[in-house]
């Protein structure tokens, strides 16, 4: 009877397009930050859909939601499954809500067919994947793991001074315990490609292998202020001509380590943003990204001495501050094979992926044996309100989270 056994697909299509309503956009995307009012009516439907499942729910001091469905054995560390339900600001329906509803829907299929598991089954919500609000990103699954501190991350403040400790108290998600030192036997999260090899290839599921190293940055140039229209060329000190060099200079870096590597300017602050003022400061991040480690290592080397020699060129000054930092990651080989399996025994065609972008799962692979499942998206489109999947393809993904789970559950 299991090898027959398959999700209901229409109902995970309804399911994410219910949820894609809270916080829907114009261009049919969504804008959920992190603790925003959005961020919570997506967490209380989630939980409301959880508890008609049956499921016991616990939050930690994160916000961390965990959503859990008994096993036979309660002694057994649960099989684990979910992701996000904060977006971008101009996100889309599938980015890491996908995940967290793949991962109920497979507490459905389960219930609908009466199938008990051995060991537990958890859905988890992390706090703060998307880092839109709240830098760093997937700080919540990192504080889980370790890789932060519970305080850090509470103090961390978004552009209007709120911390993350005020927001989740606001919302309610202020929950009791702490976070970390909970055992999984396993962790899978299953997920859009946010990238264009499965669609390209026309493969239905990626058997992620690992995750390539990012790290994230906060440079500032600071010039001077002048007046526009009376102060001669060549005595400026414009901090926004220096920054634009560097921008140009740290695009063409991650040209020249073309293939692997890609490099993002996705922030910039001008001061004092006045049009007839001459800008006197620049605030902008940088985004690198490779699967090697000492290749990002001298990416940064590089532009630090670039940055250097464009600010003394211009007569400025530049700082430059690493603020996130997730090495490559593997996942481990047993998940990696459970998703390989599923999909053959399944009939979806499928190959093994490397994913250019960082999951919680990266920080999840610290502390527990960890897999990913991805699935086509069109275009290889994401963190954009047009990004669209089709619902065969995720119903196929969730799917393979479901055998994949019963797998290491019993």
């Amino acid at each position: 009877m299991l090898n027959n056994l398959r999700i209901d697909g229409g109902r995970l299509w309804q399911s994410l397009t219910a949820l894609a309503r809270i916080g829907a956009t114009p261009r049919g995307g969504c804008c959920r930050l992190a603790l925003s009012d959005e961020d919570k009516a997506a967490r209380d439907l989630f939980v409301s859909w959880c508890r008609r499942a049956c499921c016991d729910i616990s939050v930690d001091r994160l916000g961390n939601i965990f959503a859990r469905r008994a096993g036979r054995n309660p002694d057994l560390p649960p099989v684990a499954t979910g992701s996000h339900l904060d977006t971008q600001p101009h996100g889309g329906k599938f980015d890491g809500a996908y995940g967290v509803l793949a991962g109920l829907e497979v507490i459905r299929t389960l219930n609908d067919h009466d199938i008990e598991t051995e060991a537990p089954l958890e859905v988890v919500v992390w706090t703060n994947e998307e880092g839109a609000r709240f830098a760093p990103s997937m700080i919540a699954s990192g504080v889980f793991a370790g890789s932060y501190e519970e305080d850090f991350a509470l103090a961390c403040a978004d552009v209007d001074g709120h911390t993350m400790g005020e927001e989740l108290e606001r919302i309610g998600y202020a929950g009791s315990e702490p976070c970390g030192g909970r055992i999984f036997d396993a962790f899978f999260e299953a997920h859009i490609e946010q990238g264009p090899i499965l669609e390209r290839e026309q493969k239905v599921i990626g058997a992620v292998t690992g995750v390539q190293g990012l790290r994230w940055y906060d440079v500032s140039v600071r010039g001077q202020d002048a007046h526009s229209g009376s102060t001669p060329m060549p005595g400026r000190r414009n901090a926004l001509v220096g920054a634009a060099e560097m921008v140009s200079a740290i695009d063409a870096l991650a040209f020249e380590s073309a293939p692997d590597a890609v490099a993002t300017v996705g922030q910039l602050d001008v001061s004092p943003n006045s049009r007839n003022t001459i800008p006197g400061g620049v605030f902008f991040t940088v985004d690198l990204r490779h699967p090697r480690s000492e290749a990002i290592t001298e990416m940064e080397d590089r532009f630090r001495v670039l940055f250097s020699l464009i600010a003394e060129r211009r007569g400025l000054e530049s700082s430059v501050e690493q603020i996130a930092h997730t090495p490559p990651v593997m996942f481990d080989p047993g998940c990696v094979d459970a998703v390989r399996q599923a999909s053959k025994a399944l009939g979806y065609p499928s190959r093994d992926i490397l994913s250019g972008a960082g999951h919680d799962a990266c920080h999840l692979s610290k502390v527990t044996p960890t897999g990913m499942i991805f699935v086509p998206c069109a275009g290889g489109l994401s963190h954009n309100e047009e990004e669209s999947a089709e619902a065969s393809d995720l119903a196929a993904g969730c799917n393979v989270l479901l055998h994949a789970v019963l797998a290491r559950a019993g």
